[in-house]
């Protein structure tokens, strides 16, 4: 499960990461949390990479109250194709999430130990994601996202069973083209990424009880 990623890297290192037309103008955040806005990247109505803030924790289009519904931060690739909340998202709504860490915990629960994984150069990278729109009977409306999810590689085993599916820069446009990629193929992509990418390394002493996981739904 990914709970808490960062994203501090420049503006223009992420306009080019993502092949941007404008530049992406936010301030960095280290600890990004659910329920709060994220960028992520998607193709508009014209085909063209856009980047937009959306909530983090999905709430599908079909939902009838949005405060009666478990928040999803996180969905396993391996369950998209099955689970309601997904096959809409997985079909049409595909996203990238720019991230340069994210954490994980391990350790008793009296004395979890923090761990901090990013890339071995430090570089952003982009977190497979769906999104979704829903609006209200009353009008409202917003957009919120979730991260999938797969098994964890070698690296990142040993503090959790799962990790964010990283998309490579090459695959980018497969990810995100709804129009020609469907759905199976667009899975094809969601995997662990290669050994020797990323590294792992103990950032700081968390107490459990400052690290209560919110409430969750199709997690697993």
């Amino acid at each position: 499960m990914c709970s808490r990623f960062s994203v501090i890297s420049p503006p223009q290192a992420i306009k080019e990461l993502f092949d941007l037309e404008t530049e992406a103008s936010f301030p960095p955040r280290e600890h990004v949390a659910p329920t709060e806005p994220i960028m992520i990247v998607r193709n508009s109505q014209a085909n063209k990479r856009e980047l937009v803030l959306v909530r983090w924790g999905l709430i599908p289009h079909w939902v009838k109250d949005p405060d009666d519904f478990a928040l999803i931060i996180n969905a396993r690739a391996e369950t998209l194709l099955e689970k309601p909340s997904f096959r809409t998202s997985i079909a049409h709504k595909r996203c990238l999430i720019p991230a340069d860490a994210f954490y994980e915990w391990s350790g008793p629960k009296n004395n979890r130990q923090m761990h901090k994984i990013e890339q071995i150069n430090q570089a952003p990278m982009a977190f497979a994601g769906l999104w979704d729109h829903w609006l209200g009977a009353d009008g409202s409306e917003f957009e919120s996202a979730v991260i999938i999810t797969v098994g964890a590689n070698r690296e990142v085993a040993p503090v959790h069973e799962r990790m964010p599916a990283i998309i490579e820069q090459k695959d980018f446009e497969n990810w995100l083209d709804v129009k020609n990629v469907r759905a199976k193929e667009a899975l094809k992509l969601l995997k662990p990424v290669n050994e020797g990418f990323l590294r792992v390394k103990d950032y700081e002493r968390t107490a459990t009880k400052n690290k209560k996981p919110p409430r969750q739904g199709d997690l697993f």
